[in-house]
């Protein structure tokens, strides 16, 4: 896979721009995941996108891409939290031990945040798409922990999770990639 860095003849490595926004975007589509409207600001842009996984559904993950710096992929894995906030952060510090490719912490309203972050110099549809498949299935391995966090009482509504995910094309074409992350 080339990566973004070249040497010129006579000379040292010279950083070349990282992905446009149009290119992200065409990635996307072809991961099967529309963009949603793309925000710009300083040269900065963000979309964001719905990921579905076999256990965890509609998670709300924005992409930040800085094509200098690289991607962010910033999945919401929960509203904000309430009282058990001490024992929840104690939670997402241990799972930044667990999940070494990723970052828990908590956004300024108090959500859970997971992050999975991508260089410029690697950034490519195949890296966006193994980044995106680490976000689904770390949120599925951690569902169970999550659902607490989810729903009053962690009760499961009786009709999600229903049907084939909307990223299933996605999980199929990354899920070997990742065994430590993907069920079966």
């Amino acid at each position: 896979m080339p990566t973004r860095d070249a040497a010129p003849a006579g000379g040292g490595p010279v950083a070349i721009p990282g992905p446009t926004p149009d290119e992200v975007e065409g990635w996307l589509l072809e991961l099967g995941i529309p963009p949603g409207p793309r925000t710009l600001r300083e040269g900065i842009c963000a979309w964001d996108v719905d990921l579905d996984g076999y256990r965890r559904r509609g998670l709300a993950t924005t992409l930040i891409l800085d094509p200098a710096n690289g991607l962010i992929a910033w999945a919401h894995l929960a509203p904000p939290l309430g009282d058990g906030l001490r024992r929840a952060y104690r939670t997402l510090l241990g799972w930044n031990d667990e999940f070494p490719h990723a970052k828990f912490s908590l956004a300024e309203d108090g959500r859970p945040i997971l992050s999975v972050e991508v260089p410029a110099r690697w950034l490519d549809l195949d890296e966006l798409g193994l980044a995106l498949t680490r976000v689904i299935g770390i949120a599925d391995r951690l569902f169970e922990e999550t659902r607490r966090w989810l729903w009053i009482g962690g009760r499961v509504p009786d009709d999600y999770g229903a049907g084939e995910p909307r990223t299933a094309a996605l999980i199929a074409r990354f899920r070997e990639r990742l065994p430590e992350l993907m069920d079966g």
